[in-house]
């Protein structure tokens, strides 16, 4: 178990710089959010969840939780943590149980005395972070969730782990436990990222065996009305991808986008949203459901789109949004 361990390590380690987050600057020319009717009102909270291999201490984190406090001022930041060292809540995002964890942060928030009493809170995740708060939101949502923005999320899962150099003997060592035991109970109970696997090939094994993503997702034949009625509560919930993203693969996963070969399957076109299995065709048909793509590789920010994210999404409770429908994703070519 030790050298199993190990070995997932030596793979998962490898991706570590493309979800940790670099410091953002405030723009120059950024001018706080003074567009709410009632300016005296304090901003709902913000709770966020960060990426594989990144910590609730790191300084990219609280610069963009500095930044959330400037376009809105007052807003409390709240970063989930994991454990109480910042090596420990970074060693949380590659080990764990994730219907553990997010039990866990259901009761830390539903006890914190600020975030408990407030009307609603809105949440920002950070690649894997978007997809363990939309089971939050499913599974628990109290203190309730009115805005959701997620960046580069595996929504629909990862069809493959992360990729080996030529000469990396161990890495491939790695992938190849995680390939031939991926449905195991061992991995699917310990190992983070399996636990939102999800290849189109193997969907019989992940139906039977998906410790998070196939429940979540609302995939197997009993469907939880309640995930459903919780995530329709959404005012807001916008899913940005990243147009070079090579770290997830498929990057369309962020869009809930099905992905089997070269064949791409958009939201609308799927089951899960015809069928309304979780209520993203409720949150579309109301205007609440947002697909946004930016530039650069997986977690590329910068304060510029951070704070128009701020700006649009975020502020005082009761704050009116743009209503305005999506009628089209933005095209293939630009992903």
């Amino acid at each position: 178990m030790a050298r199993l361990r190990t070995l997932f390590t030596a793979l998962t380690l490898s991706s570590l710089t493309h979800a940790y987050i670099a410091p953002i600057s405030t723009p120059s020319t950024h001018i706080a959010n003074n567009d709410d009717d009632d300016n005296s009102d304090t901003p709902l909270p913000l709770i966020i969840w960060h990426g594989l291999g990144d910590n609730y201490a790191a300084d990219g984190l609280a610069s963009v939780a500095s930044l959330a406090e400037t376009v809105n001022p007052g807003t409390l930041t709240y970063i989930i943590r994991l454990d109480d060292t910042a090596s420990g809540d970074r060693s949380a995002t590659f080990f764990g149980n994730i219907t553990l964890q997010i039990e866990q942060v259901c009761e830390e928030l539903a006890a914190h005395p600020i975030l408990s009493t407030a009307p609603a809170v809105d949440a920002l995740g950070f690649s894997q972070g978007g997809q363990l708060l939309r089971g939050y939101i499913e599974r628990c949502n109290f203190p309730p969730v009115r805005s959701l923005v997620t960046f580069g999320s595996q929504h629909n899962g990862i069809s493959e782990f992360q990729s080996c150099s030529a000469t990396d003997w161990l890495c491939k060592g790695a992938q190849g436990i995680l390939r031939s035991n991926t449905w195991s109970s061992f991995v699917q109970s310990r190992l983070v990222p399996a636990q939102y696997f999800r290849d189109p090939t193997q969907m019989e094994a992940y139906l039977e065996h998906s410790n998070f993503l196939a429940d979540i997702n609302n995939e197997r034949v009993l469907k939880n009305q309640t995930y459903k009625k919780n995530l329709e509560k959404l005012e807001r919930f916008v899913m940005y991808t990243f147009e070079d993203d090579t770290t997830v693969i498929p990057k369309e996963t962020g869009w809930f986008s099905e992905v089997n070969g070269t064949e791409v399957t958009l939201l609308r076109d799927r089951a899960i949203y015809k069928e309304d299995w979780l209520g993203l065709r409720t949150l579309d048909e109301k205007g609440a459901l947002k697909f946004e793509v930016t530039g650069g590789g997986h977690m590329t920010l910068d304060g510029e789109l951070l704070a128009k994210v701020f700006s649009e999404n975020y502020g005082v409770y009761g704050r009116p949004f743009d209503g305005q429908k999506e009628t089209d994703y933005p095209r293939e070519k630009e992903l």
